[in-house]
């Protein structure tokens, strides 16, 4: 990864685009009102999913940096140094002069760590014991074992470190993937003896591991994880997430448990939507991650006083990043795999109940609270107010007030006196007002506007790609935009896949199509997107013409008229009557 990645690892747009504006959540996007127009309804759109933005009212639209370059009036490094600032990335780093192996060497880290996975994989199949435990004990299937790659790390002392050694990596790469360590002065395997668990990004690329001790033993913990690397930051990665993504998208939420085999099981069973963090420690970076996919999630932690405290840190959390969090209740066993052995389908049943957090926090106490007496009174509102006056919207800080009042017996406004000596949590306000940038003149504006709408619909559906036949490139002012009509012309059946974007096409400007395409259109009827995809063709007519008349006109009146000028003119009225305008 460079400077540009690992910036937007570290920097979602949703948080870069609220230090300039106003966000509200719409359905899985953000929407603002545009800082580019003045303007009362709200057309400015953030996708989390896509990390894009795009603004319906200018036209606009693109990623991080190009937003910040618009916000700022900056180059793309003026954009970098800015965001990289944000991030807390230092860009010397990466510079060639002072740090040229960089890339290379995370490079050779993520092949240790792919090859370190096969490695446990092969020698699973040999150990009876890892076997034993993994197919007998958790039930864990073929499937399982292959989607998961489970694996074991023999209890040999180095033959990792040997095996790798041997393939080329060197002892200091090892260490640096948290593969091997120094144990007595001697380089030893990290992981030993363990059924080993590999740990991957997003993508499915491995980038450390969790292992777990076959017998159990008080001298040992039951548990290893990887150590921070430069791959692997316990705070940021969600388990089981490159493998849960669609599951979430499909039913609109997404289950956080405590334990990598929870997960596993889970997504045996066909419940997919299930991903994990590294015990109950669930940080804003793990939201952030999460929130691009639902804004719903349901947390599925033990119910013990290690649950209520992370719930209590959790829920603030949770509101800042504008994401409704849920508690799930499991009553038939004391983790999801084990309720999930004895039925799925009563798993099923209490994701499908969960609790809203703040509701399920106040029963919680109420039960391990003397409510009743004073000390009680006073605890209880403690530790309540201490999560209420996290929430950012007044209303449910109103309602949650009014309701912790009732149940302790005291006046609303004793609470609201104690809650307002407490220290306030501080919104951070914009950097500073937006300063409109240099525009296009309105018809430019326009016409821009009209393509983009009418691209959106030729990329998404090629049922409609007979409105293209009158369409030529010299019609439309982006080089981007000309290069996608010049795709779709050459292959009218072509169906679009981030996957398999063609080289020269820019898969940024694809995605804020779709996007248009999201919001615009997807909910219509075929009839509805003809209608839609006819007019929009005849309006992008009609501007050209308009604007290439604009551009005769100007030069009639500086050179006069010439048979060539005057029969251009005659061929932009011929072109305004092969469609009909509605």
């Amino acid at each position: 990864m460079d400077a540009v990645e690992d910036i937007k690892s570290k920097l979602s747009i949703e948080d870069v685009v609220s230090r300039y504006m106003e966000l509200k959540r719409a359905g899985r996007n953000w929407r603002g009102l545009s800082p580019f127009n003045s303007e009362k309804s709200p057309s400015f759109m953030v996708s989390p999913e896509k990390q894009i933005w795009h603004d319906f009212s200018s036209g606009k639209g693109g990623n991080m940096f190009s937003f910040v370059m618009e916000m700022e009036g900056v180059d793309f490094k003026g954009a970098l140094e800015l965001l990289a600032r944000q991030a807390g990335i230092d860009l010397s780093q990466y510079q060639r002069s002072s740090n040229p192996e960089r890339g290379n060497q995370k490079q050779q880290l993520s092949q240790a760590l792919e090859m370190a996975a096969k490695f446990y994989q092969a020698h699973f199949k040999q150990n009876k014991q890892a076997q034993d435990y993994i197919i007998k004990v958790r039930k864990f299937n073929k499937d399982t074992l292959i989607n998961f790659r489970i694996g074991y790390s023999p209890n040999t002392g180095n033959s990792l470190t040997r095996f790798l050694l041997g393939k080329g990596f060197t002892l200091a790469e090892l260490k640096a993937a948290g593969l091997s360590t120094q144990r007595y002065s001697q380089p030893s395997d990290m992981f030993r003896g363990r059924v080993m668990i590999p740990l991957m990004d997003p993508f499915g690329s491995v980038i450390g591991f969790t292992a777990r001790i076959l017998e159990d033993d008080p001298n040992a913990p039951k548990y290893i994880n990887t150590p921070q690397t430069m791959l692997y930051d316990k705070s940021r990665h969600v388990f089981g997430l490159h493998l849960a993504k669609e599951a979430i998208r499909k039913t609109g939420y997404a289950v956080v448990v405590e334990g990598n085999l929870d997960v596993i099981a889970s997504h045996q069973a066909d419940i997919k939507q299930v991903v994990a963090t590294a015990g109950t420690a669930m940080t804003a970076a793990h939201f952030k991650v999460v929130g691009r996919l639902t804004q719903d999630i349901r947390l599925a932690f033990d119910q013990d006083k290690a649950g209520l405290a992370a719930a209590e840190r959790t829920i603030p959390l949770a509101s800042q990043a504008d994401v409704n969090l849920s508690i799930i209740t499991v009553t038939e066993g004391k983790d999801p795999d084990e309720l999930i052995q004895k039925d799925p389908a009563l798993w099923q049943q209490a994701i499908d109940k969960p609790q809203y957090a703040l509701d399920w926090l106040i029963e919680r106490y109420q039960l391990l609270l003397d409510i009743t007496s004073a000390q009680g009174k006073r605890q209880f509102s403690d530790v309540l107010l201490k999560v209420v006056r996290e929430l950012p919207d007044s209303v449910e800080q109103d309602h949650y007030i009014t309701h912790i009042a009732e149940l302790i017996g005291v006046s609303p406004d004793a609470l609201r006196s104690k809650l307002t000596q407490s220290s306030q949590t501080e919104h951070r306000a914009p950097l500073r007002q937006h300063t409109t940038p240099v525009q296009l003149n309105k018809e430019q504006l326009e016409a821009i506007k009209t393509q983009n709408h009418f691209m959106a619909l030729m990329l998404m559906q090629p049922g409609l790609r007979m409105y293209l036949k009158t369409v030529t490139e010299d019609m439309f002012l982006s080089p981007t935009t000309k290069q996608i009509l010049g795709l779709l012309q050459d292959d009218p059946k072509f169906v679009f896949e981030d996957s398999q974007i063609p080289a020269g096409i820019s898969g940024e400007f694809c995605q804020i199509l779709v996007l248009l395409y999201e919001e615009l259109y997807e909910s219509l009827e075929l009839l509805d997107l003809r209608n839609e995809a006819a007019q929009l063709q005849a309006r992008l007519l009609q501007q050209y013409v308009k604007i290439k008349k604009t551009e005769l006109a100007a030069i009639m009146r500086d050179s006069g008229e010439t048979p060539e000028l005057m029969n251009q003119a005659k061929q932009l009225d011929e072109l305004l009557k092969t469609v009909r305008i509605n």
